[in-house]
């Protein structure tokens, strides 16, 4: 009890002025992240920079926990490359190796087949109910990078909720009861 009411009692002894310069701090922090991320999206040409890789499926070339930093540009996609791509009804974006590519040239689109490294089979049950391929806008970026299990963070906050709700309520603590 005596640890909570040292949290409480700078809260309440708190003046409205520094209450606000925090708040406008905190909002500034805020908008440089969005600023900082919306700034990668417009380098990289995707909508997502980086994604966290979820699941087993690419190991052992990426473990779950791994970051990877994606780019797309106007190349054409080609076997052997690592992409992210989203599926009709899935919010999730799915990072696998690019295994076959057939190019039609009445039309000059792309049909793209993936799997996951560690996979028996194509993902061609992922896709969407009647999906055989992926097309070019399927496609959200290709891995230029990664960096090694530097994203077990976001898989702990999103598997375990309260964790998050613990970290963001501590962080939230932190800047209301500085002094600075």
């Amino acid at each position: 009890m005596d640890s909570l009411r040292r949290v409480v009692e700078p809260i309440r002894a708190m003046q409205i002025r520094p209450v606000l310069a925090q708040t406008v701090s905190l909002g500034m922090i805020l908008a440089s992240a969005l600023i900082i991320w919306k700034g990668l999206m417009v380098v990289t040409g995707t909508e997502s920079p980086l994604v966290v890789v979820l699941s087993e499926s690419m190991e052992p070339g990426f473990k779950r926990g791994d970051i990877l930093f994606l780019h797309m540009n106007k190349d054409p996609v080609r076997a052997g490359e690592i992409v992210v791509f989203n599926v009709d009804g899935r919010d999730i974006p799915i990072v696998h190796r690019v295994i076959k590519v057939h190019e039609r040239h009445d039309t000059a689109e792309v049909d793209i087949l993936t799997k996951g490294d560690n996979n028996p089979g194509d993902d061609r049950v992922l896709y969407a109910h009647g999906q055989l391929w992926l097309q070019q806008q399927h496609i959200v970026g290709r891995a230029i990078g990664y960096l090694p299990y530097a994203g077990w963070l976001t898989i702990a906050m999103t598997e375990k909720p309260v964790f998050k709700y613990v970290l963001i309520g501590a962080l939230g603590l932190l800047v209301v009861a500085s002094k600075e």
